[in-house]
């Protein structure tokens, strides 16, 4: 044996990393599940046992080319690794990049040789190429320049359809009691239950754990959601958990997809004429446009960018983003419940939702962030960091995001089926039966008007901030509404 190919559980491809020229007669394979990353956190186990299980069936996939796997629990990366090494006379050590910042300083520290990070369709140094030459660090711009660099959905230099971007028909509110086509259940072999056992965790049916599993998804998306997958991208509803999103996000932050793989998948689907371009489009925008910015951002913004706090917001984690029984709100209990039952709900309501209210209460953008990393079945700290500091929370000062995304409830309601029954009417800013979010909203503004004046984008609100008749009572429905929600009362 001639290296040891470190094998972190965010790089299960074959074809790809360190992997792509790997050999069974020269090359010792090593996987370590370290107790730092299945105990050291408050990690929601429906997304150790996705990440677990994933990777103990891709060492058996290598074991079964023939590789020698070592597949070690331990302390931390670092202990697992000088374990196989002294098991394997001290070989060489090569790994891909890794995809977070601690890990890549503690793997070079310990002298790990590092291969290009292939597993996005944009190399970092092209990124910071780009992002470089700009004076604004727009996410529009850095697509279109993607689907001329990759030849996606242009004929002759211009977008296919006549338009680069079809956002606004991308958002219709959900149909009335809405029932889609179904998701595929996952069936669990020995090496799922075994890892099931020793989480003590009773996995749903939604995420398989195997390439197989991964490619049988995409299939099912391109097949039966993709054509509505656009206009209701948007859109929330109880009635349906997953609408037509392709859940295929776990897979590619795993690799058990590559990006490359869905990308052409969707191209095939939608040169067969049977997708509008709305929905092609609207998909190709996350995976080579939104994924691949963020991932972009993440290494050129530094590993000092997670601990911005521009808006200087100090309120401790409210107690409804872990239990659902804390709050009276529908849209937050249904949110919060779907996630600790399967570790995700959809991209609105992690933006509009529960990044909007930890925004306009003022919540520690450090302590949602973690939050947001332990329950989310696809939260990488590369996508999270960005997605959380810049986008959610706005507390870069705007680095990324020329504006807040902050938001009444009146999006809410015209977006979901939330509101309906409901014990706070979205329509109104005081009184006891004001939806805290509409309420919030305009605190929120109140409080941080200064910092947002010389912001263009921000003039026409803020000059509706101005003519509002009842701001001295909503600031004091405001206070009981933090203090409300800070008991779980609210």
């Amino acid at each position: 044996m001639k290296r040891i190919i470190y094998i972190p559980f965010d790089h299960l491809h074959r074809k790809f990393g360190a992997l792509k020229d790997a050999d069974p007669k020269k090359d010792v394979i090593a996987f370590v599940q370290s107790a730092r990353m299945s105990t050291g956190r408050n990690w929601h186990k429906e997304r150790l046992f996705f990440l677990i299980s994933s990777a103990r069936h891709f060492a058996k996939s290598l074991e079964d080319e023939g590789f020698t796997v070592e597949y070690l629990k331990a302390a931390t990366t670092i202990d697992g690794l000088n374990t196989i090494s002294k098991k394997h006379k001290q070989l060489p050590i090569i790994c891909a990049e890794p995809s977070s910042f601690r890990q890549f300083d503690a793997l070079k520290k310990h002298g790990v040789s590092f291969v290009d990070n292939d597993f996005f369709l944009t190399p970092r140094p092209l990124f910071t190429q780009w992002a470089g030459g700009q004076k604004s660090f727009l996410m529009e711009s850095f697509y279109r320049a993607q689907r001329v660099r990759l030849g996606i959905l242009v004929e002759a230099g211009k977008p296919t359809g006549g338009a680069w971007n079809f956002d606004k028909e991308n958002r219709l509110p959900p149909p009335k009691k809405y029932v889609g086509p179904k998701y595929l259940e996952h069936t669990r072999d020995e090496i799922d239950k075994e890892v099931a056992k020793e989480l003590g965790h009773n996995p749903t049916k939604n995420w398989g754990t195997t390439r197989k599993a991964a490619l049988a998804q995409m299939k099912n998306f391109f097949d039966n959601h993709f054509g509505e997958f656009g206009p209701l991208e948007d859109a929330m509803t109880t009635d349906n958990w997953a609408l037509h999103h392709s859940l295929l996000s776990p897979y590619i932050n795993n690799n058990l997809l590559h990006p490359s793989e869905v990308v052409s998948a969707a191209g095939k689907a939608f040169a067969k004429g049977d997708v509008p371009i709305e929905s092609a489009e609207g998909f190709i925008r996350q995976l080579i446009g939104w994924r691949e910015y963020v991932n972009g951002m993440y290494w050129f913004l530094g590993p000092d960018y997670r601990d911005n706090n521009q808006l200087k917001a100090t309120r401790a984690l409210l107690p409804l983003f872990s239990d659902p029984s804390k709050t009276q709100m529908n849209c937050i209990k249904a949110t919060v419940t779907d996630i600790n039952e399967r570790a995700w709900v959809h991209h609105i309501p992690r933006l509009m939702l529960l990044s909007n209210l930890a925004l306009i209460t003022g919540t520690n953008p450090q302590a949602f962030l973690d939050w947001m990393r332990e329950v989310f079945i696809d939260a990488s700290e590369w996508v999270m960091v960005p997605n959380i500091i810049g986008m959610g929370v706005h507390a870069d000062g705007g680095q990324m995001m020329t504006k807040p995304y902050a938001a009444g409830g009146a999006y809410i309601s015209r977006m979901s089926n939330y509101c309906k029954g409901c014990s706070y009417n979205p329509k109104l800013r005081v009184g006891e039966t004001a939806c805290p979010f509409t309420t919030l909203y305009w605190d929120f503004l109140d409080r941080h008007k200064e910092a947002f004046a010389k912001n263009h984008r921000m003039s026409q609100t803020l000059f509706g901030l101005k003519r509002l008749s009842d701001l001295p009572e909503l600031k004091e429905r405001a206070q009981d509404v933090l203090k409300g929600l800070d008991k779980g009362l609210i």
